[in-house]
């Protein structure tokens, strides 16, 4: 509905009806403005303007609201805002009869029908903008204090239900939130209007005065009320009675007498889910009967807006867990790399999306590290992302190539629908070797930091995106440096409407090495920094894609802390590996290990030898523990069982369980590697 100003009306710059500011302006309206018609006293009034009874007995959940006015067939025409009816003079004391309009800074009361319609139209404005359930409580209390009543209590069901959910148990109304004039009020004019002293019962400190929870007795009047669905005076009968039960011992108190209170139960779109108290102080003008339609408007529109956070609260949540559970919480402290990653959404409202990130720990202290995007950001991209993720895992573990990776997962995409389209890239980091091996399909290439400052785009295949089908992969085996850092990201990051990938790719690489410059030649900047200023070069406009960012930083093991050996499938292996493992841990300091490694690595190669057919491995690495890992061509993976007392054998993973921090075994494509691991005393 368009709002047109009045003849006699100047509209006022910024003016809102719901704005306290906006009843002092309309205070001055002039003697001789013109009114809309009224219903004269013995008219009949019009259709819907009568108020239909309750059916007794009904249900407070289910019974349909009923909005209409209360008759008022004797209501004298009102007069021009200033001027007082007689009868209105009598009733509403010497302010209304001598003509003078309320104090400055109290509200004016609403006496023309265009008033309350432009009341209400900006009151349900500023409510409909709230999105969560505190933003719309809180435009109801702005919208309708000071400007409709002096103070509102809002209660709300405690739990509020959820859709089309059944609620279980009681009736409890928890109070929500409170609302009302303050002591003193500032208005833009730059003077302060003192209020009346309050007095105990006045309406000072409601949530002090009145309880917090309610519980709503099956049969008892707050329950009659709230059935009615209809908004009513506190002075009525059934009330009254619901009032000691709504507002708890003593808290009736703070009602005024007359009609200066309105009782409005809020109804959802199934069931009741709260209740509006209005107040207004006793020296302000009483309710009038059209105010309860101003309440039932408010009430609709509060209790419409409440039931529609509660279910975006419930979609947020669930995507917010979605999205939670698609990615690692935590990663992983792989040997020789550390990491860190960064998510962002393409919209606070749009929280899921198909970019994700891992770091997979391989076999020989080696990590995978994976970066891919699904096409879209919603919740069936986020549901195809996690189904690629596992994959990728599953297929991590198996040990295969970075290309033969890309490979299934097209295959994968391929099984999961025609259109399912997205780009990955892939690559396994060897701390021992110093060398990392990259698989692409269509992602950006990463950019490599190295130590010195200098940063690079990695030349890698492109590849086609994952889902095409029929294409081959290929990958490129590069040098990894000490100190050097390389960072996968999704295109969000480097693609917008404001520049295309290339320009934002270069514009990535002069950032990072902008970056290192400010820790000089020596030091790598710091991980975490450096995650949070390549995010810091994205403008306002840049976000329009989700974000995934995974940063790791190549430590290396030096190879004097690495002793290798080839071990012949007989006998005497066992007592051999004895005999090396010694050696290297006198060579690493670390004699007082040798009794518990000796043991474990005659057990692990005595296992390997009994059924390998080629030459066994043995590898020590010595970081912050001790890492033996024994590889064999059998790809039978061992199991811990319990050996019985007349077994002769199958005690040798007991023992490893035992003694070890840790161990474990992963299948090759060539076979099998055992390792476990131990504290460095």
């Amino acid at each position: 509905m368009t709002e047109q100003p009045t003849s006699f009306e100047r509209p006022q710059p910024g003016a809102d009806p719901a704005d306290p500011r906006g009843a002092l302006l309309r205070a001055s309206t002039p003697p001789h403005s013109a009114l809309p018609a009224q219903a004269r006293a013995g008219e009949t009034p019009p259709p819907g303007a009568d108020i239909a009874a309750p059916v007794p007995g009904g249900d407070p959940e289910h019974s349909q609201p009923t909005l209409a006015a209360e008759p008022d067939t004797h209501r004298p025409r009102p007069a021009p805002e200033g001027i007082s009816a007689p009868s209105e003079a009598a009733a509403d004391g010497p302010e209304r009869r001598t003509g003078q309009s309320q104090a400055l800074g109290r509200p004016t009361p609403m006496r023309r029908d265009g008033d309350r319609l432009r009341f209400v139209g900006a009151a349900t404005r500023r409510i409909a903008r709230g999105i969560d359930l505190d933003e719309i409580v809180m435009g109801l209390c702005r919208a309708t204090v000071p400007t409709f009543s002096d103070a509102i209590l809002v209660y709300l069901r405690d739990p509020l239900p959820v859709g089309d959910e059944r609620p279980t148990g009681p009736l409890v109304l928890r109070l929500r939130r409170t609302d009302r004039i303050p002591e003193e009020r500032d208005t833009e004019g730059g003077f302060t209007v003192p209020a009346p002293q309050p007095e105990p019962t006045e309406l000072t400190e409601l949530s002090a005065v009145t309880a917090e929870l309610c519980e709503v007795r099956t049969g008892g009047a707050l329950a009659e009320v709230l059935r009615g669905v209809r908004p009513v005076f506190t002075d009525s009968p059934a009330a009254r009675a619901a009032l000691p039960e709504l507002l708890g011992e003593g808290g009736e108190s703070i009602v005024p007498g007359g009609r200066r209170a309105i009782l409005a139960p809020l109804r959802g779109r199934r069931r009741v889910i709260g209740a509006a108290l209005f107040l207004r102080r006793p020296d302000r003008i009483a309710f009038e009967p059209d105010d309860l339609l101003v309440a039932a408007q408010l009430a609709t529109h509060s209790a419409l807006g409440i039931d529609k956070a509660v279910l975006y609260g419930r979609e947020a949540y669930i995507a917010d867990e979605l999205q939670r559970t698609m990615l690692p919480e935590t990663l992983p402290r792989p040997t020789g790399v550390r990491l860190a990653s960064r998510y962002l959404p393409a919209a606070e409202t749009a929280r899921v999306g198909g970019d994700w990130y891992d770091a997979i720990p391989l076999p020989g202290s080696r990590v995978a590290l994976v970066v891919g995007d699904v096409m879209g950001h919603s919740m069936t991209s986020a549901a195809i992302m996690g189904q690629l993720r596992t994959t990728a895992q599953t297929l991590a573990g198996l040990d295969l190539p970075p290309q033969e990776v890309l490979h299934h997962l097209d295959e994968q995409a391929q099984r999961l629908g025609t259109d399912r389209m997205a780009t990955c890239l892939y690559a396994v980091y060897d701390p021992v070797s110093h060398r990392i091996t990259i698989a692409n399909a269509g992602h950006p290439p990463p950019v490599l930091l190295h130590l010195g400052g200098r940063a690079e785009v990695l030349r890698v295949p492109p590849g086609a995106p994952i889902g095409v089908g029929g294409v081959d992969f290929e990958a490129v085996e590069l040098d990894a440096p000490a100190g050097a850092t390389l960072l996968l990201y999704t295109d969000g990051l480097v693609e917008s409407r404001l520049r295309d990938v290339w320009s934002g790719i270069e514009q990535l690489r002069e950032k990072l090495a902008a970056t290192a410059q400010l820790t000089g030649p020596d030091h790598p900047p710091p991980l975490e920094a450096l995650c949070d200023e390549v995010l810091d070069m994205l403008g306002p406009g840049d976000r329009d894609d989700d974000i995934a960012l995974l940063a790791a930083r190549f430590e290396g093991i030096a190879p004097s802390d690495v002793a290798y050996w080839f071990l012949e499938p007989e006998d005497a292996a066992p007592g051999r590996a004895r005999r090396l493992a010694r050696r290297a841990l006198s060579r690493w300091g670390l004699e007082d290990m040798s009794d518990s490694v000796e043991l474990l690595v005659s057990e692990v190669v005595t296992n390997a030898v009994r059924y390998a057919s080629r030459p066994v491995t043995l590898r020590l690495l010595r970081t912050d523990v001790l890492r033996c890992e024994v590889g064999d061509d059998v790809p039978q993976l061992p199991r811990l069982r319990q050996a019985r007392a007349t077994d002769e054998g199958g005690r040798g993973l007991y023992l490893v369980n035992k003694l070890a921090r840790r161990w474990g075994a992963t299948r090759l494509s060539t076979g099998k590697v055992v390792w476990f691991e131990l504290n460095r005393s």
